[in-house]
């Protein structure tokens, strides 16, 4: 087999494990919400990809690789003259990019989960997945102007994570918090997930789909050592994280949580997406540890604020996007392959300044840009279900079945 045929076999296996990760944010998110809503949060995590497929094909890989200007690419509509952005054939960098958009579209619904219509999430889906994510993935990976000045986000901290996690908060500010979260005191109700192992389940296919989003980011079998670095630096910020979210939320409540030590893996992974190709072992170590530290913090904070976050989507993915990528200023290596060292390493604030304006930029891009959208499919078709859909459930009301139907007692008149 040729080069590129290897390539393109490794592509294609990475893209398939990040596939598989919208199983894992499924299984996450519904094990995290109440049973009553399993359904309506399994169907938006399955049409999610759907979307992403057609929206990132007419659309989206256009504007993210196409030819064009700093602010977005224009050449590849329908991939009619489109071209590979990698040395392996262009269909196969297209699935492993439809793969990866598709991740960040799911992120919102987690956010959103339990009271958001179906119609309008579908709406919200098709227009993140053609038209906002791949503006930003143009900034950074398709020569726009990020690319311009340096910045890096080797698998996505800032592509991927913030974009989704910063669509989230906007969206679940704009709905407002679930009936009953909240009580007029101010105090907060603890509403539970339903399947804490099916939770558990989605973290550990998320985990094992990571192997497939940083290291297959190499979208090259061409060094080896680089990405075996890449897989442990993936799978240490990932143990770090749930250790050093479960030993705080330990000492600050008395209990090791589980939910909380699984969102500092998920943390951890999300913050070490970005740099993972370009430090040390010791580094991902603290990225982690410093990742599940921050996801425990920004869910407090979060309750404090009367945000309601079902699945904490904001706190894993954005809040450790944005760390992740100020992390790669810290601790990058220019002996690995970033073009000045980390502040960590004598490189001074030009990297740092540099992710810092980054992801900032997008931050605020995303917290605007999707602010105006949810406000534009609320006027046009509402956003929110009404308060007897929301207490039915909506597996009922919108989907017309349940998820465990089974616990339906019948009786013969």
């Amino acid at each position: 087999m040729d080069v590129i045929g290897l390539n393109t076999l490794w592509v294609l296996l990475a893209a398939f494990l990040v596939f598989f990760m919208q199983a894992g944010f499924g299984m996450v998110e519904a094990g995290f919400i109440r049973a009553k809503n399993t359904c309506n949060i399994l169907t938006k995590n399955f049409l999610d990809f759907c979307m992403a497929t057609i929206g990132f094909y007419a659309f989206g890989y256009a504007i993210m690789f196409g030819d064009g200007n700093l602010f977005m690419g224009f050449k590849g509509l329908f991939l009619v003259g489109a071209k590979s952005g990698a040395n392996i054939p262009l269909h196969a960098f297209w699935l492993f990019q439809a793969a990866f958009c598709g991740a960040a579209a799911t992120i919102v619904a987690g956010g959103m989960a339990e009271r958001m219509k179906f119609t309008s999430y579908l709406i919200y889906s098709f227009v993140i997945s053609a038209f906002i994510y791949p503006i930003i993935g143009h900034w950074i990976w398709g020569g726009g102007w990020l690319a311009k000045l340096g910045f890096l986000d080797f698998a996505g901290s800032t592509v991927v994570h913030t974009v989704g996690g910063v669509a989230a908060l906007v969206g679940t500010m704009i709905l407002g918090p679930r009936t009953g979260k909240y009580n007029k005191d101010g105090s907060a109700n603890a509403i539970t997930g339903h399947n804490i192992p099916l939770a558990s389940l989605g973290v550990f296919i998320l985990w094992f789909g990571w192997f497939g989003f940083n290291p297959g980011s190499t979208l090259s079998v061409g060094d080896g050592s680089l990405i075996a670095r890449i897989a442990i630096n993936t799978n240490f910020a990932a143990a770090t994280g749930g250790i050093a979210a479960m030993a705080l939320v330990w000492r600050l409540f008395g209990k090791p949580d589980l939910s909380m030590a699984m969102n500092g893996a998920l943390a951890g992974l999300v913050g070490v997406t970005a740099s993972c190709a370009f430090i040390e072992p010791w580094a991902a170590i603290v990225i982690g540890a410093v990742s599940g530290i921050l996801v425990v913090l920004a869910v407090i904070l979060l309750d404090k604020l009367h945000i309601d976050d079902p699945v904490g989507a904001f706190p894993v993915h954005g809040v450790n996007g944005i760390w992740g990528t100020i992390a790669l200023g810290l601790f990058g290596q220019k002996a690995l392959g970033v073009p000045a060292n980390g502040l960590f390493y004598g490189g001074g604030l030009s990297q740092l300044g540099i992710q810092i304006l980054g992801c900032l930029s997008v931050a605020i891009f995303i917290f605007i840009v999707m602010g105006l959208i949810f406000k534009i499919i609320k006027s046009a078709v509402g956003l929110r279900v009404s308060r007897e859909e929301e207490l039915k459930g909506l597996d009922i009301e919108e989907h017309g079945m349940e998820s465990y139907s089974g616990f339906q007692i019948f009786t013969n008149e």
